[in-house]
């Protein structure tokens, strides 16, 4: 892995994971510290086996015989049998705790991650969601971040593993330099080969993971949002394909990673016990010297048993990080969104007493597309209702948008009671506005809680919300359910009819107190009847509400003071309801 996202992974960790991660390091050092102490206690232990007085007569040894007033050589044996069942518990014992610790950090690091990920996805401006898929940010946040925490745990396995080594290596050159240094070189060569040979394709499985991970969320994502459509075309096997084309890459070089990583365990392991039959049979032919090196022998098959697996866990935990490469790639570049500045200050409310200006406005999506809107000149007066028509493209959303606050124009103005709207205040002019779109996103969960949209249960103002239900005139139909305003709707709202489904948009927007109410093609997918009665709800609001309405035709704007008409991102033509009316009838 790279230096670069390794330290701008270290960045985006929180000053008590930092501390954490310390604590880990030492924890690590106190492993590996009672490893040699363990593997180190068991070279007296089997000496008291075969040759006690040696032991009991080394100059190492004489501290402990006189601390425990020893006398003869065959007394050593117990007290070096509970030592070195005391250290192997013990060390045991903060290897547990440490793989705990390890194991908790990384995973709670990955859910720092992914609620950090989902709180900058949350806060960019609508132009950044607009430009890309939401299924990259999904993977993001459920699939990659799993795959960094595991990369963090195996930097920190890695990390463990070399701590191991080094600790059992400075034994193993204690006790026979030449052995442990042709063990470990070999053992260490033979790792290179397989790193060597196996990093391209741990690259390109990685790169694989990366983008299948993406395709697999977004498969998910169109087929099951658009079931109606599927269930209608019958295009199950279509989106069964989609998802299969992207899953089964993914598990294939998931799996391929797995096995680069797991497999040369195996042969080192044989190769191990190979090098340790090999010395044993080399020193046989001499009796006493065998005698000598039935200690030595013993220790280097400890320390063979606690070297490989050490070696493995380091190997195995390098090309995991390899393998994740890609995935981190990804997930800092989405940890790399900034935030506004308006999460750490309080906004001051925008009042709207007088009039909206739009003053000389022009947009474009980017600086080398056409012009969506020119030269927009208009003025919005408070409680006036003003109708927008025009065909599709004509730039009748990008203009509310616009005024929301969601885009910023390219060229112009909006100016709130003598305020423009920037960046700095778009925050607190949001706060004033209701938007009610044609398909309202409705939760699976209850009616009260998707009219108070946002707001937790438990806060919810249950007078004011079903006065706002009231206004949009579905209160009758709430009070007449058993379970009233604690209704279940499904998912989408899928219980509801397309008429209650936009009534509970209208209670959601009036329920917000907002001063500007928006309805963006509300009606357009309703039946005549469900429309006119949605037309004579949006009639009886509060007069002091200023309400801006899209339409497509000019039939449905009865209720607007003004209608204005769009075409080619330019007003065409204004005028009152009755006046477009015969201009259309004309036309």
């Amino acid at each position: 892995m790279e230096r670069q996202q390794l330290t701008a992974l270290w960045q985006n960790f929180t000053v008590s994971k930092k501390k954490q991660a310390y604590l880990i390091l030492l924890l690590m050092m106190v492993s590996s510290l009672l490893e040699v102490i363990s593997l180190g206690s068991l070279f007296p232990f089997i000496g008291a086996l075969t040759s006690p007085e040696v032991v009991y007569g080394h100059e190492l040894m004489q501290p402990v015989v006189r601390l425990l007033s020893i006398t003869s050589a065959e007394q050593l044996f117990f007290p070096l049998t509970i030592i070195f069942i005391v250290v192997t518990v013990f060390a045991t014992t903060v290897r547990l705790l440490l793989l705990y610790i390890m194991t908790r950090f990384s995973f709670e690091t990955g859910g720092d991650l992914s609620v950090n990920i989902y709180q900058r996805a949350l806060y960019q401006e609508y132009k950044v969601h607009i430009d890309r898929n939401s299924s990259v940010v999904i993977s993001g946040i459920i699939s990659k971040t799993g795959k960094v925490s595991g990369v963090i745990l195996n930097i920190l396995t890695l990390v463990s593993s070399a701590f191991v080594i080094i600790g059992i290596m400075s034994v193993l050159f204690a006790i026979n330099v030449s052995i442990a240094l042709v063990s470990f070189f070999l053992f260490s060569f033979l790792y290179w080969i397989v790193i060597y040979l196996t990093k391209g394709r741990v690259k390109e499985n990685s790169e694989c993971i990366a983008y299948h991970s993406t395709q697999v969320v977004k498969s998910l994502q169109e087929g099951l949002g658009s079931i109606r459509d599927v269930l209608i075309n019958g295009s199950q096997k279509f989106y069964c394909k989609l998802y299969k084309d992207s899953d089964i890459p993914l598990r294939k070089a998931a799996a391929n990673n797995m096995f680069i990583s797991g497999s040369p365990r195996f042969i080192l392991e044989s190769l191990s016990i190979i090098i340790i039959v090999l010395l044993a049979f080399s020193f046989v032919q001499d009796e006493n010297k065998i005698i000598n090196l039935i200690p030595v022998l013993g220790v280097l098959a400890l320390g063979a048993q606690r070297l490989l697996p050490a070696l493995q866990q380091a190997y195995a935990s390098y090309s995991s990080i390899k393998g994740a490469q890609s995935s981190m790639r990804d997930v800092l570049s989405l940890l790399s969104q900034p935030l506004p500045d308006y999460i750490d200050q309080h906004q001051i409310p925008i009042l709207f007493k007088d009039k909206i200006s739009i003053n000389n406005l022009s947009f474009r999506y980017n600086y080398k597309g056409p012009d969506v809107l020119k030269n927009i000149d208009l003025i919005i007066h408070k409680g006036s209702r003003i109708g927008f028509i025009g065909e599709t493209g004509s730039g009748k959303s990008t203009l509310i948008d616009i005024i929301i606050g969601l885009l910023e124009p390219t060229v112009g103005d909006v100016v709130v009671d003598g305020k423009v709207i920037d960046k700095k205040n778009y925050q607190a002019w949001k706060s004033r506005i209701a938007h009610v779109p044609q398909n309202i996103h409705l939760s699976d969960s209850t009616i009260q809680e998707n009219i108070a949209f946002g707001v937790h249960s438990k806060n919810i103002d249950h007078a004011y919300l079903e006065k706002a239900a009231e206004q949009a005139q579905i209160s009758e139909l709430i009070n007449s359910w058993e379970d009233g305003y604690k209704t279940f709707i499904g998912e989408h709202g899928a219980r509801l009819s397309g008429g209650q489904r936009q009534r509970i948009a209208i209670a959601r927007a009036l329920y917000k107190k907002a001063d500007i109410l928006i309805f963006d093609e509300a009606t357009s997918s309703l039946d005549s009847e469900t429309e006119k009665s949605i037309i004579k709800a949006i009639e009886g609001l509060n007069k002091d509400l200023t309400i801006l309405v899209i339409a497509h035709r000019v039939s449905t704007l009865s209720m607007c003071d003004k209608v204005i008409e769009l075409k080619d991102g330019s007003i065409l033509k204004s005028g009152t309801y009755e006046e477009m009316i015969g201009y259309k009838l004309r036309g």
